[in-house]
């Protein structure tokens, strides 16, 4: 029995050794016959002048990255566009390949390998260059800024609520070392009632990020401007303004799906009280070069209104002379109910350089009353030397000197029957 147990041990043995020599010699035979698969595959490529180009640029390429990194992007040319003279950035050398017909575009899919050995390094690709650009309104101040202010506004047609989003001011001008401001809202003409931020310690570039609402209906909406006042609180808890923006949102195509962001330097308020029939403001500008002058009407204030009613109209009349010889004339939008209308509306004449000595513009501010009758409530001419003095002289003339820039001043209006 002992040596029946004894074969029957060496058989079973025998058969694990078999076993074990069977699994190593498959494992073997499947390694050996993925490494002739591999290297069938990469044979039929066949090596033209263009790709020993490549293959030795890669090289010197995988040298450098050992001692320093690069920050260049290869950039290569796909086959399709073989044929043609391509120079090399690197050392100017002209690399043209010979028309290869393994490298023949065919039908079907390609793998990568093929695609990159047929292509051509013609240089690389600065990642600098292609940065998005920085936004201009956070860095482009002109001289004299006291500041600039972003909102953004947006209507709800339905509710009839025009949403304001105080969104920050940047680089103010503070008449002390430390600044802190906030802002106050007004929807004109209503300069009763306004709406105000929060005070922001110790910065000259707050960050607001509030909502405002004022109820408005849609039919009167486009009459309306707002206005932001903003204020630096010193250490006795006064008021001083910075300054104001002032917005009409008569040109804006305000809706649900439509909200605007927008930003406006700071301008400084007049606090010199309205003269006696009131004041207007308007910038001049004259491009010699299109013989063109243009006028900005900006706004007027302290107008002395002969009735006090929502339906009366407030608009201004501009009228080029030549010789006061009447050449034409233009006219605002029709503002009702307020003393302080704000426009902002421009129109040009044609004027020969050589008019400029002999033409003037008459702005007239009027009032109607549900289209019937109209009354002059003021009235300024600007020109040469020949028509005017002092102040309307001065800015005929700044305008001159200044071609092609929007000059900006404010008039007292004289009375005109």
């Amino acid at each position: 029995t002992e040596q029946a147990v004894a074969v029957a041990g060496g058989i079973i043995g025998g058969i694990l050794l078999f076993v074990l020599l069977g699994i190593t010699a498959y494992l073997l035979w499947k390694k050996i016959f993925r490494l002739f698969s591999y290297e069938k595959l990469i044979n039929p490529v066949k090596t033209t002048k263009a790709n020993a180009i490549f293959q030795e640029q890669a090289n010197s390429e995988f040298q450098l990255k050992s001692t320093s990194r690069s920050r260049s992007v290869p950039f290569i040319i796909p086959p399709t566009l073989q044929g043609r003279d391509w120079i090399r950035l690197t050392n100017e050398e002209q690399v043209q390949g010979d028309r290869d017909p393994c490298m023949t575009p065919q039908p079907g899919p390609r793998s990568s390998f093929h695609s990159l050995a047929g292509a051509y390094v013609v240089g690389t690709i600065n990642p600098d260059l292609y940065k998005f650009p920085e936004d201009k309104s956070e860095t482009d101040f002109p001289d004299g800024n006291i500041g600039r202010l972003w909102f953004s506004i947006e209507y709800e047609q339905e509710s009839e609520r025009l949403l304001v989003s105080l969104i920050k001011v940047r680089k103010l001008q503070p008449p002390a070392d430390s600044c802190s401001p906030f802002v106050k809202i007004y929807l004109l003409p209503d300069e009763r009632s306004y709406l105000q931020s929060k005070t922001k310690r110790k910065t000259l570039n707050p960050q607001f990020d509030e909502n405002f609402v004022f109820q408005v209906s849609s039919k009167m909406l486009l009459q309306r401007t707002l206005k932001f006042l903003v204020y630096h609180v010193d250490k006795q808890k006064k008021h001083h303004l910075l300054g104001q923006v002032i917005f009409p949102l008569k040109n804006e195509a305000l809706t649900e799906d439509n909200k605007l962001v927008i930003w406006r330097d700071l301008e400084k308020e007049n606090l010199e009280p309205p003269s006696e029939h009131g004041d207007i403001q308007f910038s001049l500008s004259y491009n010699d070069y299109l013989g063109r002058l243009t006028v900005v009407v900006l706004r007027a204030r302290g107008l002395k209104l002969q009735e006090e009613s929502p339906a009366v109209g407030v608009y201004v009349k501009v009228s080029l002379m030549n010789h006061n010889k009447f050449i034409k004339s233009k006219k605002t939008a029709v503002l009702l109910g307020t003393p302080n209308p704000v426009y902002n509306e421009t129109f040009s004449f044609k004027v020969d350089q050589t008019e400029l000595d002999t033409a003037s513009l008459s702005l007239s501010v009027l009032q109607s009353y549900k289209g019937e009758k109209t009354l002059v409530l003021g009235r300024v001419v600007v020109g040469p030397f020949m028509y005017t003095r002092g102040k309307e002289l001065e800015h005929w003339n700044e305008m001159i000197s200044k071609p092609k820039e929007l000059v900006k001043r404010w008039h007292a209006l004289c009375h005109s029957t």
